[in-house]
């Protein structure tokens, strides 16, 4: 990557999420201006650093649904496909649980006005309280590796109470199209909830993680960087070794396992037992559910590493901070000494 030059300010007023796009063969800036209310804007570009006309308001908050808490309209994204270009966008203020996403499709000739677009008068992402999803929005678009997957991202609350700042995580899920074209993003998944990742997505990564209890500071450790099966795991002042850097390979059902980059054996729940209190050792894979890991959000850039077979969560033995203290399963308790942060290494 790079070198990169600075190439000047786009716009001097002030203005939110801008993105750049191509429709029909031209140039255009899509954002977010301030004029009483939050409405989406575009100008035409003459290439991707200079705004050759006048902003024109393209989208104002008219439904009521793009007015709770505050008139807003931010974050377009454009979307294109056989032919059709739409403007997704996300509506209301972001710090109430009814953040969502609207739709715009460009009916006429010219991105810059108005009357080329055409609104749907209902919101198209929203908030699930049955799968405790709430304030779905800001989103982006990607496709699949292989091609033949549309995948939508954005922020999320897990509590209607949570609002504008850092307890958002970042979501992903496959989104589908409807017969007559049109993008049918679907329902907000549950946090955590289970799904395959993009097709043609590799299974595994080069690079490795060290993984730091939270309580203590300490990385998760093989003892004596031992290559035999059964051997333990715990918690030790992070050296750098290699054994204590993991790979994280993505198993393509919202599961991993945790490679040990010393050993090339991954982290395993003893004999598969669903006790609390049941040893973390490294085993040869064996492709069960005891070696599958999930990594949920916290707060603060922390996980809690849950197995797929128990439920359970990576613990340090009665929160110690010493070195060589045990690395268990327990119940999900809550606090620092089951949380882990993944520094790449």
């Amino acid at each position: 990557m790079g070198p990169y030059t600075y190439r000047g300010q786009l716009n001097p007023a002030w203005m939110l999420d801008p993105t750049v796009a191509t429709v029909d063969g031209r140039l255009y800036l899509f954002g977010s201006v301030h004029d009483g209310t939050q409405n989406i804007v575009a100008a035409r570009m003459s290439n991707p650093y200079t705004v050759s006309s006048a902003f024109s308001t393209v989208s104002t908050p008219t439904y009521d649904w793009e007015r709770s808490g505050a008139p807003v309209n931010e974050g377009p994204e454009i979307l294109q496909r056989g032919g059709r270009t739409f403007l997704v966008y996300s509506a209301s203020g972001c710090w109430t649980p009814d953040y969502k996403l609207g739709r715009l499709e460009l009916t006429g000739s010219d991105p810059t006005s108005a009357s080329s677009w055409t609104k749907r008068s209902t919101p198209v992402f929203q908030r699930s309280d049955a799968n405790g999803v709430y304030g779905p929005g800001h989103n982006g678009f990607f496709t699949s590796p292989d091609g033949t997957e549309s995948w939508i991202v954005h922020h999320a609350n897990d509590s209607a109470s949570d609002g504008c700042d850092n307890g958002r995580t970042t979501r992903a899920q496959k989104f589908t199209w409807n017969a007559d074209g049109t993008p049918n993003l679907g329902t907000p998944l549950r946090l955590g909830a289970g799904t395959a990742g993009p097709s043609g997505e590799p299974a595994s990564a080069s690079t490795t993680y060290t993984v730091t209890n939270r309580n203590s500071g300490k990385c998760l450790d093989v003892a004596g960087g031992s290559a035999a099966d059964g051997a333990d795991v715990a918690q030790y002042a992070c050296t750098g070794g290699a054994n204590q850097r993991w790979r994280v390979e993505d198993l393509g059902d919202d599961t991993h396992r945790l490679v040990n980059a010393a050993t090339g054996k991954v982290l395993d729940t003893a004999d598969c037992s669903a006790a609390d209190g049941a040893d973390l050792r490294q085993w040869s894979w064996l492709d069960n559910t005891c070696q599958r890991f999930r990594f949920l959000a916290t707060d603060s850039g922390h996980v809690r590493i849950v197995n797929q077979a128990t439920g359970k969560v990576a613990d340090v033995a009665n929160c110690s901070t010493a070195d060589s203290a045990d690395v268990r399963q327990w119940s999900w308790l809550g606090n620092a000494c089951q949380q882990w942060r993944l520094n790449p290494a």
